[in-house]
C-alpha cells in the first residue's frame, strides 16, 4: 500500500502534536489494564478476578468468536451479570472490550460484520467500558487502498450510532498512522479513534515514536503494551522513551498490556511486566 499524497485535515492537525509538550506537575492520568485474551481467559469473566489478584487497574473483555446460536459468547444476560458482579467484588474497572468477531468476519467487505459491531456497542454500553476495539488482522488485514474505502463506509453509520452510545471505536491494525487518519478523516465522528499499539507498528515497518507524537492523544481513545516475545524492558522497543510520549501528549485512559507469557506462567510473566510497567510510569508522578 502506498503513502497518500495528499495531506488530509487530520494531517495537518497532526502536525500541531509533534512539539515536545511540558510535563505537567500532576501524575498522569493513566490507568494500567490487561487483555483477557492474553490472561488465556477470553470472553471469561474469571479474568476480572485474575487480573485483580496481579494488581491490574483493569481488564480488556472479548466478546467470543463462537456464535453458533447467532450470538457472541458473551451476549447474554448471565454472562452480563457475571462480568458486573466480578468488577464489583474485585474493585477494578472494565478497560475496554474487544469484537474478536472480525477476525472471522472482516468489515472491509463482509455486510455481517456490521451486526457484531452493532451487538458489541450495546455490550459495551451495558458494561459500562468507553472503547471498543476493532481488530484488523490475518485474512482481514487492510492491504489496498479498496480496503480502506470499505471500511471507512462500513464505519460512518456505526461510529455514529458508537458515539451516540457514549462509545468510541478504536481502530487496531497493521497500516500507518497516515492511512489510519485517512479513514478518521473519512468517516469524520468522535465515535472513532486509533487504538495505538506500538508493537503492531514497529511490527509492519512503523515508526511508533513518530507516530505517537504525529497522532497525538485526540486521535488516540486507547494503548496496548507489548514487545512480545520478550518480557517488557527487554526486547527492541524502548518502552521508557515510548512512556513518556504516551504522557507528554497528554493521553489520559488505559494503556493495557498485550503481553505474552514468555515462561508459560501467566500470572508471573504478567506480574513481572506490570512491576515494570509501574516503575517507568512512577517516574513521571
Amino acid at each position: 500500500m502506498t503513502d497518500p499524497t495528499r495531506m488530509t485535515r487530520r494531517c495537518l492537525l497532526g502536525a500541531a502534536f509533534a512539539a515536545p509538550v511540558l510535563l505537567s506537575a500532576a501524575p498522569p492520568k493513566i490507568r494500567i489494564g490487561v487483555t483477557d485474551w492474553n490472561l488465556r481467559k477470553g470472553a471469561d469473566p474469571s479474568s476480572v478476578a485474575l487480573a485483580a489478584s496481579i494488581g491490574f487497574d483493569g481488564v480488556e473483555i472479548s466478546f467470543g468468536r463462537k456464535t453458533d446460536d447467532g450470538r457472541m459468547p458473551v451476549d447474554r444476560p448471565e454472562a452480563i451479570a457475571a462480568y458486573k458482579s466480578a468488577f464489583r467484588e474485585h474493585k477494578i474497572a472494565i478497560a475496554g472490550t474487544c469484537v474478536d468477531r472480525l477476525h472471522v468476519n472482516c468489515l472491509a467487505n463482509d455486510p455481517e460484520s456490521a451486526r457484531w459491531v452493532r451487538d458489541s456497542i450495546r455490550l459495551t454500553r451495558e458494561l459500562g467500558a468507553k472503547v471498543l476495539l476493532l481488530p484488523f488482522f490475518g485474512d482481514c488485514e487492510l492491504k489496498t487502498r479498496a480496503d480502506l474505502s470499505g471500511v471507512a463506509a462500513a464505519l460512518r453509520g456505526l461510529a455514529r450510532e458508537a458515539a451516540g452510545q457514549g462509545v468510541v471505536l478504536g481502530l487496531e491494525n497493521t497500516i500507518s498512522a497516515e492511512h489510519n487518519a485517512r479513514i478518521l478523516d473519512e468517516v469524520d465522528s468522535e465515535g472513532l479513534k486509533v487504538y495505538y499499539d506500538p508493537g503492531n507498528s514497529m511490527n509492519w515497518g512503523h515508526d511508533p515514536y513518530k507516530e505517537l507524537r504525529w497522532l497525538g492523544a485526540a486521535r488516540i481513545c486507547q494503548v496496548h503494551i507489548k514487545d512480545n516475545p520478550h518480557y517488557l524492558g527487554e526486547g527492541l522497543l524502548r518502552w521508557p522513551e515510548l512512556l513518556q510520549m504516551i504522557v507528554e501528549i497528554g493521553f489520559e485512559g488505559f494503556a493495557n498490556l498485550e503481553t505474552s507469557s514468555p515462561s508459560g506462567d501467566v500470572r508471573a510473566d504478567m506480574g513481572r511486566n506490570l512491576r515494570y510497567i509501574r516503575s517507568e510510569m512512577n517516574k513521571f508522578s
